[in-house]
């Protein structure tokens, strides 16, 4: 009967007769699957948790439902891996049987998943003994012991299974959703990158970077450039494992570490590097950068950027907008810690189906300073499981290199310094002298922005984007046209981009230029300032504002940085307690920001403030809940309420407090015939029943994150349009209607003619 009658996994695609058949989509499924997850040692685990997660649609009353809903878009809504899991875990794969029971909803907390399991084996029982009827028909090859596949280090060390189980989940929702999506796109088969040529990518990097230097002349610390570039080419020699750059700011850390991860990929046989950052500006300009030096005219790119985009694992999503989830399928992917550390730790498919691509990688993370103290443990903790049992290589780069081997997570773990003398390399490249204004009378924000306009050149920097705000106003109908700007995350990257290049292209020449900034200029951000203004801020942002001033070390006086606490500034809540603790080692007749020693010193007495090591904080109680396989409770939070089942997001893993609305700004853009395009692909967005994810790559410069806080304001949220699905609220991709300041950016104070019909 099972010849006679063929089973399908999806019904044809729009304007399609073709439907997609079951065994295929397994055996595509897992094939794809074993592919990605070889490399670290889980192509078998992988293979049968693709194989089996879709058999349970081979019940007479599933197949009945997909022919009657064929045609209208309709989910089927009848149980389909109950089957699947059920027979992985009897055969020997136990807890990874969850992959298959979450492979569309999400992982489970792993001690509630047999008992949820024999829910719906019960509640489904006919449809689960019709599809197993034919099971040994779908996969007669499917072994009585799956146990055997399974490493044994992934039994006998529980986190070492829980981020083994997180890779192989990875590995079969990506293959899922690429088979799924090659038949609704009507491909010949799901598209995949074939692995990197690095020998040749390496090869191209030093060719054109080559070039680049050779056009840009000298400079007083060019030579250390090289010097710093030489000794990171060296060290990618070494064999895998945790590597650090301690470079001064200015150092050329993007081109060193680039070089770095090339070669190293090259040498090792690595498959991807990935370069992560904190803050968009710096993914923007690293970006550009990388794309510059191995992107080639008629290939596919080799740089991907990934950043700012929907959450395509909001309950409201449609299928389509899950299948358009970028995984990360590039040689060089540039994303910011959000994106990496909230997939890495994420439990639904659309996030976590680029996490395979950790594995046996180069992940790079920059301005590692950056990285949220909360969440240390479980990030110092995957990083170490990734290098110890999954391959990969990671390189922490910062100036202000963090005292991670002070915490219990990264204890014992093997270092190498790519600079061999980082002391003596900080003493040459020092390049500023300090100047303090954190005693009464503390000066006013409009204080700093006259000191500051009294400067032939000056930075300000802030601490919130109210800040910028009031600063670029003391500005705005004072100084020439062109002279003064502004920068923050109410702008789109694409109008922040335009701002620096002409900031810079006025310093370069001269010319009179002020330009304010929140915190986001201060890491990576290449722009040469005389003076730089900084608002009192942890020891590591005032050291990172300071590498903005005198960058090429041109000035025979040396640069400026003036520390200043405003009387009417404004700081991040998470500010409070790291501020104080700078305070107590760095200002008037203490030592300066860029003494390493004193830095050392300064982030060992904020672990200690923060209580990091706390079995009662966040990051322990995380660790906790990994160790158990909860991932529900790591990426939603502890369940506080056993009938309502509510969970506590204030303790889950989060990069940021809060998630934020991601607002697409077709208004940013300068040229009207691109704000006509972008106005094109966004209707285009709305309608396309699957949605073309190079059409979503081209929101990316004209996408900023938003916090929610700003719904707060009367009218923003009827100004702001929905895109993939119908609310606007945290996770959201939506388009701004409202007013675009050509200056500030988004304007979130609506004027009554915006309502007005």
């Amino acid at each position: 009967m099972a010849d006679a009658v063929p089973l399908w996994a999806h019904s044809p695609a729009p304007g399609s007769n073709q439907w997609h058949g079951l065994v295929e989509h397994l055996r595509g499924t897992a094939e794809l699957a074993r592919r990605f997850a070889a490399p670290f040692g889980g192509g078998d685990v992988a293979y049968w948790l693709g194989a089996l997660h879709d058999v349970g649609k081979a019940a007479c009353g599933w197949q009945d439902k997909l022919t009657t809903v064929a045609n209208t878009g309709a989910p089927v809504g009848i149980d389909h891996k109950s089957l699947g899991t059920r027979i992985a875990a009897e055969r020997g794969l136990g807890g990874f049987a969850n992959g298959i029971f979450g492979h569309h909803g999400g992982l489970v907390d792993g001690p509630l998943l047999l008992g949820a399991l024999k829910k719906r084996l019960v509640d489904n029982a006919a449809n689960v003994a019709s599809a197993e009827a034919v099971l040994a028909q779908l996969l007669p090859d499917l072994p009585a012991d799956l146990a055997p596949f399974i490493p044994a280090v992934w039994l006998r060390e529980p986190l070492v299974g829980e981020m083994a189980l997180r890779l192989c989940y990875s590995a079969l929702v990506d293959a899922d959703s690429l088979d799924t999506s090659a038949h609704f796109r009507r491909l010949p088969g799901p598209q995949v990158r074939p692995d990197a040529d690095f020998d040749r990518l390496y090869k191209l990097f030093e060719q054109r970077r080559g070039e680049e230097l050779a056009g840009r002349g000298s400079s007083p610390i060019a030579a250390l450039r090289d010097r710093v570039y030489a000794e990171c080419l060296a060290a990618a020699e070494r064999e895998p494992g945790v590597f650090r750059l301690g470079a001064p700011t200015g150092a050329g850390k993007t081109l060193a570490s680039g070089g770095f991860a090339l070669r190293h990929a090259a040498l090792h046989g690595k498959r991807r590097v990935i370069v992560a950052v904190p803050f968009l500006t710096i993914t923007e300009q690293n970006a550009a950068v990388y794309r510059r030096l191995l992107d080639e005219d008629g290939t596919e790119p080799a740089v991907l950027e990934h950043h700012s985009q929907a959450n395509f694992d909001d309950d409201v999503a449609r299928r389509w907008a899950r299948l358009a989830a970028e995984n990360w399928d590039a040689p060089f992917v540039v994303t910011t810690f959000v994106r990496l550390f909230e997939s890495l730790y994420a439990r639904k498919p659309a996030a976590m189906r680029r996490v395979h691509r950790l594995a046996n990688a180069v992940i790079v993370l920059d301005e590692v300073q950056a990285l949220p103290h909360p969440m240390l443990a479980p990030i110092l903790d995957g990083l170490r499981l990734l290098v110890e049992h999954f391959g990969a290589t990671v390189l922490l780069s910062s100036a202000t290199q963090p005292s991670f081997w002070a915490l219990e997570e990264f204890k014992g773990v093997r270092q190498v310094d790519l600079i061999q003398d980082t002391p003596k390399l900080v003493s040459e490249l020092r390049r500023v002298r300090f100047e303090w204004q954190v005693t009464e009378p503390k000066p006013t924000l409009a204080e700093i922005a006259t000191q500051a306009a009294a400067e032939p050149a000056a930075l300000v920097v802030v601490n919130t984007t109210a800040n910028a705000k009031v600063v670029f106003d003391c500005w705005r109908d004072t100084e020439p046209e062109s002279a003064a700007w502004h920068l923050s995350t109410r702008m789109c990257p694409a109008h922040r981009q335009h701002v620096l290049a002409q900031v810079r292209q006025r310093l370069k020449r001269g010319e009179r230029v002020l330009l304010v900034s929140t915190q986001l200029v201060e890491a990576g951000v290449d722009v040469d300032f005389p003076v730089v203004f900084r608002a009192m801020a942890p020891a590591d942002s005032l050291l990172q504002a300071a590498g903005r001033a005198n960058r090429e070390g041109l000035l025979p006086q040396g640069g400026r940085v003036v520390i200043f606490a405003p009387a009417d500034g404004g700081q991040p809540p998470t500010y409070k307690t790291l501020v104080g603790c700078a305070g107590q080692h760095f200002g008037p007749d203490k030592d300066d920001p860029d003494d390493l020693a004193a830095l050392g010193r300064y982030y060992c007495d904020v672990y200690d403030a923060l209580n990091l090591a706390d079995v009662g904080q966040v990051g322990q109680a995380i660790q906790k809940a990994r160790g158990r396989w909860e991932f529900e409770t790591v990426s939603d939070g502890p369940v506080i309420d056993p009938v309502s089942k509510k969970r506590d997001r204030k303790r889950a893993f989060r990069m940021i407090d809060d998630e934020g609305i991601s607002v697409v700004t077709p208004q940013g853009a300068l040229a009207p015939e691109k704000h006509r395009e972008l106005e094109q692909v966004i209707e285009e967005l709305r309608s396309a029943p699957v949605p073309d994810m190079a059409k979503l790559r081209l929101l990316q410069p004209y996408t900023t994150n938003v916090h929610k806080s700003a719904l707060r304001n009367l009218g923003v949220g009827a100004l702001m349009k929905p895109m993939l699905g119908t609310d606007v609220r945290p996770g959201a991709l939506v388009e701004w209607c409202g007013r675009y300041d050509p200056d500030t950016g988004i304007d979130f104070d609506p004027c009554l003619e915006d309502f007005v019909l």
